[in-house]
């Protein structure tokens, strides 16, 4: 098919397909703009879909790249607050804000801010204590206006309201988007944080469930003051969609999720609901699990993570089911012994994300994960303050399928550090290690362990005295010697943390330490970037650090033409 379209001349076609491929490389995608401007004009909509994530960017360009499209009186305003209209580009060769495709309300406003903040340092050489949000919220209603101008496609929407700030960035955009159906028409991911619930924000959301119905996956954060109307809503915006796949409920602390619950089986979710995800969910008093997932006839997966009320009735709810209960994730931090082996008789086989945390069951829980879940793929164990041989026993059992691996103890730090690198797969994806460690039983640790490849290294080195007093205890030097000097890992990430003095040192922050890594193909990268937080694996939210820069029309290169 390929040659086929090589030889007929439809190269545009496959030079999109190509470019497509490498959506999330953004280093590829910045070599395809300079090779011409076919190439150009397929990469730039692809680094431009979502500026706003960038993470700790050393600037904030994109800002005034979409500001350059504002009308003069509001570019008049910003001078008065001392951004010079210098600042924007004198030209640019897209129209960037048509290819704007995920916006999150609280990240949006997050970059105005420092943004701001840069630019009137470095202007006035001063810093302000705040920013005024009388202009950022100028800059954040005119970038919605700039997005809704310019008709761009929007997939994925989050909307954020838990503090007073958000309130006020709100109710600039608030009748702006009531007044224009389109921009949120055709979103497929749709995420409400909301607290407290006003009623404007009661108003939104009506708007969304008679607006948006192509939605397939669905967050929503219940807010504390939720009540049943609040919910019902929730249901509405359910009952809505022609082709839900995803739905996440986090946090009802106050009530049961009666009528959200019900929607799932009383609408078309029933043939399309293919994942459901429960965070930090009180299944008390909640009585109809056994008939809803009866109804849902293509869930592929179910996620329960630190969730309450486990015991005997909810259990006893899903034994009942004549169908399979496809339980892929369980974290749980407080344990019934009883109904999670019955939990696990009935789901086990399912199970591949499972975690432990705070708990003095483990050696029980261990023992009914080894006869009941052989396919565990993440496994995270916290606060291990127990006999931890069937732990041991555990990672040996499972390592066939193993890939991501957490451990977290202070107390048992030596006995960890000493047998675990006995038990370790071949091959890991990912290991974290959030230890008290010492020198001998690292060195043990670290030449037990060098028949594993490990393609993303964690280590957090808890030290309970301060920097000065533990400088005997530094394990940096092992590191170069067994990890980086025979490339063991792809990825890595270390930390010290010092916890009388409450700080910590991180290996990325040392630029030199940083640069010997890499002469041995390891890249360093921020611990807490790399730390893999379990819902956010679970919903697979991929953060990707790319860089977003306008062409400037005066650096073309040859060849290169104008558009």
């Amino acid at each position: 098919m390929a040659c086929t379209k090589i030889f007929s001349g439809d190269f545009p076609e496959i030079i999109s397909d190509i470019i497509q491929y490498f959506q999330y490389d953004s280093s590829t995608l910045y070599s395809c703009i300079l090779v011409n401007r076919l190439w150009c004009r397929s990469a730039i909509p692809l680094l431009w879909e979502n500026p706003f994530l960038l993470q700790n960017p050393k600037n904030y360009r994109y800002i005034e790249v979409y500001l350059y499209n504002l009308n003069d009186d509001y570019k008049t305003q910003l001078n008065e607050y001392g951004i010079n209209n210098e600042l924007f580009p004198s030209n640019t060769l897209f129209n960037y804000s048509s290819f704007i495709q995920h916006l999150d309300t609280r990240r949006i406003s997050d970059s105005i801010e420092k943004w701001v903040a840069a630019v009137i340092v470095k202007e006035q050489s001063i810093v302000s204590e705040f920013v005024d949000l009388k202009y950022t919220k100028m800059i954040f209603k005119s970038l919605f206006r700039l997005f809704i101008e310019n008709e761009a496609n929007i997939h994925t929407f989050k909307f954020t309201m838990l503090v007073d700030k958000d309130l006020e960035y709100f109710k600039e955009i608030f009748e702006l988007i009531l007044q224009n159906q389109y921009l949120l028409r055709n979103i497929k991911i749709l995420t409400l944080c909301i607290e407290p619930i006003t009623e404007n924000i009661t108003k939104f959301m009506k708007y969304l469930y008679s607006n948006c119905n192509s939605v397939l996956s669905l967050y929503f954060l219940f807010p504390s003051s939720c009540n049943s109307t609040t919910e019902r809503h929730l249901s509405r915006m359910i009952d809505s969609q022609k082709n839900l796949k995803k739905v996440y409920f986090s946090y009802n602390s106050n009530f049961p999720l009666y009528h959200s619950l019900l929607s799932l089986k009383n609408s078309n979710c029933t043939n399309t609901l293919r994942t459901i995800i429960f965070y930090f969910i009180d299944f008390k008093n909640i009585k109809i699990l056994n008939e809803v997932f009866e109804q849902l006839n293509c869930l592929e997966s179910i996620h329960i993570l630190y969730c309450y009320s486990l015991d005997s009735y909810f259990t006893q709810q899903i034994i009942n089911m004549t169908k399979p209960f496809k339980l892929k994730s369980l974290i749980i931090d407080d344990v019934l012994i009883e109904p999670l082996q019955l939990l696990l008789q009935k789901s086990g086989e399912y199970l591949e994300n499972f975690g432990l945390e705070h708990n003095e069951f483990i050696q029980q829980v261990s023992e009914l994960t080894i006869k009941y879940c052989k396919n565990i793929n993440f496994l995270q164990l916290y606060d291990l303050n127990d006999d931890i041989n069937m732990t041991f026993h555990l990672i040996k059992n499972i390592n066939h399928h193993l890939n991501y691996l957490t451990i977290e103890s202070y107390e048992l730090s030596s006995i960890i550090l000493q047998n675990l690198g006995q038990v370790l797969p071949p091959k890991l994806e990912y290991l974290n290690l959030i230890l008290n460690i010492n020198k001998r039983d690292f060195e043990i640790f670290i030449k037990s362990f060098q028949n594993t490849y490990i393609n993303k290294l964690l280590i957090s080195n808890v030290r309970d005295e301060t920097r000065e007093k533990e400088e005997e205890k530094n394990i940096l030097p092992y590191i170069k010697e067994y990890i980086m000097k025979k490339k063991r890992v792809e990825y890595f990430a270390f930390q010290e943390c010092f916890t009388l003095s409450f700080n910590n040192d991180d290996l990325f922050s040392m630029e030199d330490e940083v640069k010997e890594f890499k002469l041995y193909n390891i890249i360093v990268q921020n611990y807490n970037d790399l730390n893999i937080i379990i819902h956010d694996f679970i919903n697979e939210i991929q953060i990707y650090c790319i860089q977003y820069y306008p062409i400037p029309a005066d650096n073309i290169p040859d060849g290169f033409e104008v558009f």
